[in-house]
C-alpha cells in the first residue's frame, strides 16, 4: 500500500476512535476476525450494521471479491495503540539506541487498574488465616520453621537496633551465618528500621511475607509483559500466582522464612535475564543481527539490568543453604542459549556479554561476603563463580560452532560431557566441599518424614492431580504453553521463551522430587499459565489472541507492551467471570484449607499463655521452662514461653517415645532440669488406654485413664480436651501416720480453666507406720477422716507436708 493511503487510513481510524465511544471495541473485534480469515462477511463480526457501515464508509474496511477485509491492519493497529505511521509505510519503529520496554501501565489506566486489582486479590489470598495469626497481643506465625527466623531476628535485635550498624552483620553468631545469613540480616534490618522493639519484630514477622509477595506480584507482571508484550498476560499471571495453594502456604501472613526472600529474588533474576533476552530479540526484529547486538551493548539500560542481575545473583547465594540448586536452571539456560545463538548466527559471546558481566559481578559479591564476613558454606558461596566459568566455556564453544557451522546438537552433547567432567574434577580436587555439597543435597532432596518432602506428583492424588491441589489449573495451562514454546524454539530465535521453559522444566523436576520446590516452580509457570489462560479466552472469542500467537507484523505493532486493554461487552463480562472462577476455583478452595493446616488454634495459643504465666509466676527460666510437644509445633510453644526456638531436636527425639510410653511418671527423672512443661493435642489419638497420650489427654492424669500421675499438674484444657498443657513438677509429698499395711485414699478437688475433677490417688502405710504419697496439685487433701493442706510452693519445690495424728 502506498504511503499516502496508509496515512489516510491511520487518520480515518483515529477519527473513528474520537467520534465513537465503542470505537475501540469495534476495531478490536474486526481485527480479531481479520487475523483469522482472509476475507469475511458482515455476519462474521459482532458489530451492529451502523458501526459496520461507518467502518466501510471511512475506508477502514473495504470490499474484496464480494466479502470484506481490513484495508491496512498495521495502520489500524497503530492508531489503536496511539502510534504514528512512518513515511516508510509502517508503524513507527522504536528508537533502537534508547529502547526500553514499558509495562503496559503507563498511559493505559485500564492496564494499571487491572494490575492493582490483581495485586489486591493476591493480598487477600495471603490473609486467609489472619484471625489465627493475630491472637490477642501476639503474632502467632503458622508452622514451625518461622520461629527459627524469629529467634534469630530477636537475637540480632538484642545486639543492635541500629539499621546502620553493618558491623553486626560481619560478626553474626555462627548459627546465623551457617545456612541463611542474608535472610537473617534482612529480617533484622527491616525490624531495626521500624524501631527494633518487640512491636517492630512482630510487624516484620506478620507482614514482611505479604509485602514481599506483593513485590513478587509486580515482578511476575513485569516478567510476563516483557516476554509476551501483553499486559493481559501479566494480569492473568498475577491472578494465577494468587490462587496457587502451595505458594500461598509459604507466603501467607505471618510466615516469616527464607522463602519470601528467595521467591522475590528468583523473580528478579528471571526478569533481568528476560529483559536482556527480549531487548536483543526485539532489536533483531527491527534490524539486522549485527546492528541489534551493537544497539543492545550500547544501551545504558542493558548495563543497568546487567548490574541488577549481578546484584541479584550475588545475594541469592546467601539467602539459604540450598541456593546452589537455583543456579542449576541458570546453568542449563546458559548452555542452551549458546546453542540457540550458534544456530541462528548470533555471536554467543557478544550477545551474552551483559549476562557474563552480571555473573562476574554476582560471583565477586558472593565470594566477598564469604571471605570478608564468613557467610554461607564455601561451595555455595562460589557457585556463581563456577557457573561463570562454565558460561565462558560454552559461549566460546558456541562461537566455534557458529563459525564452523556445525550442527548444534553436537554442541549440546559436548556441554553435557563438560558438565560431567566439571563435577568429577570438583569431587577430586575439592573433596571437603564435595562432602558439604553432598550432605546439603541429601538434606534438601532426600529427607523423609516431612510434609514438604513428598513429591508434587504423589500417588496419593493419582500422580497427575497433585499439581491441581498444589498449583491449580495454572499447571496444566503452563505445561501446554511449555510444549508450544519448545516447538517455537525449534523454528525461531526466542531466548526469552527458552529462559522460561528451562527454569520451569528444571524446577518441575525438583518439585517432582520434593514438593518444597513447587512454589519456586510456580513463578515461571504462572507466566506460562497466564499466557495459556488468555489464549483460552481468545479461543472462545472472549478476547483478542495474545500477542505471542499473532503474526510477525502484529507482534511488532504490540512491541513495548503496546497491547491496549479494552472493556468487553456486558455479556462477555459474565462469561469472563465464569471462566475466571472455573480456572481459579480450585485455588480458591484449597488455599484456605492448606494454609489452615499449619495455623495454630486459639486453644494451642491459650495453652502457651497458661504455661508462660506459670513459668513467670514461679520464675522458671530456660531450660526449666522448656516445653515438650510434637516436634512440628515445638518451636512455637518455646518461642512464646522462653524465646528459645532455634532447635527442636530434643522434642523430635523424645516426644514420640514419651507419648507412647505407659509410665509418664517414669519419665520425670529424665525430664528433671530439662523439661518443665508438656503439651499434647488430639492430632494423634491412641487406641490403647495405657499410653501417656491417653492418660494425660483423655484422663488429665487423674487416673480416669490409667494410674493417677504424681508429676503432671494440669494448667490448661480446652472444652473438648483437644489441647492440654501440664507443668512437670516434683510434687508435694504428704507424710502421714497410719496402721502398717493399710491402704489410704488421698484426694482433693481441682478446678483448672473450667475443668473440675477429683484428683485421687492412694498409698500404703509402711512397716514404720508412715504413709508417703506424692501429689501434683495444691489444695486440701482428704485422707480418710483427716485433712491436710498442700500449697503451690510445696508442689513446685518438692516439699514434704507432714500430717501427724
Amino acid at each position: 500500500m502506498v504511503d499516502d493511503d496508509r496515512v489516510a487510513i491511520h487518520e480515518a481510524t483515529t477519527g473513528f476512535l474520537e467520534d465513537r465511544d465503542d470505537g475501540e471495541q469495534a476495531l478490536e473485534t474486526v481485527l480479531e476476525v481479520d487475523s483469522r480469515l482472509e476475507t469475511w462477511t458482515f455476519k462474521d463480526v459482532e458489530v451492529d450494521s451502523g458501526t459496520f457501515g461507518e467502518l466501510v464508509s471511512r475506508g477502514i474496511v473495504e470490499k474484496a471479491d464480494g466479502e470484506y477485509h481490513v484495508a491496512d491492519c498495521e495502520a489500524v493497529q497503530a492508531a489503536l495503540t496511539g502510534e504514528d505511521v512512518t513515511a516508510g509505510g509502517g508503524p513507527a519503529l522504536p528508537d533502537l539506541e534508547n529502547w526500553s520496554p514499558t509495562l503496559g501501565v503507563w498511559g493505559d489506566i485500564r492496564a494499571l487498574a487491572g494490575l492493582v486489582g490483581a495485586l489486591c486479590f493476591l493480598f487477600a489470598m495471603r490473609l486467609t488465616q489472619y484471625g489465627s495469626v493475630f491472637q490477642g497481643e501476639d503474632v502467632v506465625s503458622p508452622g514451625n520453621d518461622p520461629y527459627y527466623y524469629r529467634y534469630w531476628m530477636d537475637e540480632l535485635l538484642s545486639q543492635s537496633t541500629n539499621p546502620g550498624d553493618f558491623g553486626l552483620l560481619a560478626e553474626m553468631p555462627q548459627g546465623a551465618i551457617r545456612d541463611r545469613p542474608l535472610t537473617h540480616a534482612l529480617n533484622w534490618w527491616f525490624a531495626a528500621l521500624l524501631g527494633g522493639d518487640q512491636a517492630a519484630a512482630d510487624t516484620v514477622a506478620a507482614w514482611l511475607p505479604v509485602v514481599a509477595t506483593l513485590a513478587l506480584g509486580v515482578v511476575v507482571y513485569a516478567l510476563a509483559v516483557v516476554v509476551t508484550r501483553d499486559p493481559r498476560v501479566g494480569i492473568a499471571s498475577v491472578v494465577l500466582l494468587a490462587v496457587a495453594p502451595v505458594h500461598a502456604v509459604y507466603t501467607q501472613v505471618g510466615f516469616l522464612e527464607h522463602r519470601l526472600h528467595q521467591y522475590f529474588w528468583l523473580g528478579v533474576t528471571l526478569l533481568a535475564l528476560a529483559w536482556l533476552a527480549m531487548d536483543l530479540t526485539r532489536r533483531r526484529e527491527q534490524a539486522g543481527t549485527r546492528e541489534a547486538i551493537r544497539g543492545h551493548l550500547r544501551s545504558p539500560i542493558t548495563w543497568v539490568w546487567a548490574l541488577m542481575l549481578g546484584f541479584t545473583l550475588g545475594i541469592s547465594a546467601h539467602l539459604w543453604g540450598g541456593s546452589s540448586l537455583l543456579f542449576m536452571p541458570l546453568a542449563a539456560y546458559i548452555g542452551l542459549k549458546a546453542a540457540l545463538d550458534a544456530r541462528d548466527g548470533v555471536s554467543p559471546t557478544l550477545a551474552n556479554l551483559p549476562l557474563l558481566v552480571g555473573l562476574g559481578l554476582g560471583s565477586t559479591l558472593s565470594a566477598w561476603l564469604y571471605v570478608a564476613w564468613d557467610w554461607q558454606m564455601g561451595f555455595v558461596a562460589f557457585t556463581p563463580a563456577m557457573v561463570l566459568g562454565g558460561a565462558l566455556c560454552v559461549f566460546l564453544l558456541g562461537e566455534l560452532w557458529r563459525t564452523l557451522e556445525f550442527h548444534v546438537g553436537g554442541l549440546v552433547v559436548l556441554e553435557a560431557a563438560l558438565t560431567g567432567l566439571g563435577i568429577y574434577l570438583f569431587r577430586q580436587f575439592r573433596p571437603a566441599d564435595w562432602a558439604d555439597a553432598q550432605t546439603r543435597a541429601d538434606d534438601l532432596l532426600l529427607r523423609e518424614g516431612y510434609t514438604e518432602s513428598v513429591s508434587l506428583f504423589t500417588p496419593e492424588y493419582m500422580v497427575l492431580f497433585g499439581p491441581l491441589v498444589q498449583l491449580g489449573i495454572s499447571f496444566y495451562l503452563g505445561v501446554a504453553v511449555m510444549g508450544w514454546a519448545i516447538w517455537l524454539l525449534t523454528r525461531r530465535y526466542e531466548p526469552a521463551w527458552l529462559l522460561l521453559t528451562v527454569y520451569a522444566a528444571v524446577l518441575m523436576v525438583l518439585a517432582g522430587i520434593q514438593i518444597r520446590f513447587a512454589a519456586q516452580f510456580m513463578i515461571p509457570i504462572a507466566v506460562l499459565g497466564g499466557l495459556g489462560f488468555v489464549y483460552l479466552l481468545s479461543a472462545i472469542d472472549l478476547s483478542r489472541r495474545p500477542v505471542p500467537f499473532r503474526s510477525t507484523e502484529d507482534r511488532r505493532v504490540a512491541a513495548d507492551g503496546g497491547e491496549k486493554l479494552s472493556f468487553p461487552e456486558r455479556q462477555k463480562v459474565v462469561y469472563l467471570l465464569g471462566i475466571g472462577v472455573l480456572v481459579c476455583g480450585m485455588g480458591l478452595l484449597f488455599v484456605p484449607g492448606l494454609s489452615g493446616q499449619i495455623a495454630y488454634s486459639e486453644s494451642e495459643h491459650a495453652a502457651t499463655q497458661a504455661i508462660d504465666d506459670h513459668a513467670t509466676e514461679w520464675n522458671r527460666t530456660y531450660p526449666e521452662n522448656f516445653v515438650l510437644s510434637a516436634w512440628g509445633e515445638n518451636r512455637m510453644y518455646n518461642y512464646f514461653v522462653s524465646g528459645e526456638s532455634e532447635r527442636y531436636g530434643y522434642a523430635r527425639s523424645n516426644f514420640g517415645e514419651f507419648r507412647s510410653s505407659d509410665d509418664p511418671d517414669g519419665y520425670y527423672g529424665q525430664f528433671e532440669g530439662r523439661v518443665g512443661y508438656v503439651i499434647l493435642t488430639d492430632l494423634e489419638r491412641d487406641v490403647t488406654t495405657d499410653t501417656a497420650q491417653r492418660q494425660l489427654l483423655g484422663g488429665l492424669g487423674t487416673g480416669g485413664e490409667g494410674e493417677p500421675l504424681a508429676h503432671y499438674q494440669l494448667l490448661y484444657a480446652d472444652e473438648d480436651r483437644s489441647t492440654v498443657a501440664f507443668a512437670v513438677v516434683p510434687g508435694a509429698t504428704i507424710n502421714a501416720t497410719g496402721e502398717s499395711g493399710e491402704t489410704v485414699a488421698v484426694s482433693t478437688e481441682v478446678n483448672v480453666f473450667g475443668e473440675s475433677f477429683t484428683y485421687e490417688t492412694e498409698g500404703k502405710v509402711g512397716n514404720n507406720g508412715r504413709l508417703e504419697v506424692t501429689v501434683p496439685y495444691a489444695g486440701e487433701y482428704t485422707l480418710g477422716e483427716r485433712t491436710v493442706t498442700v500449697n503451690e510452693g510445696d508442689v513446685i519445690n518438692g516439699r514434704e507436708v507432714v500430717l501427724e495424728g
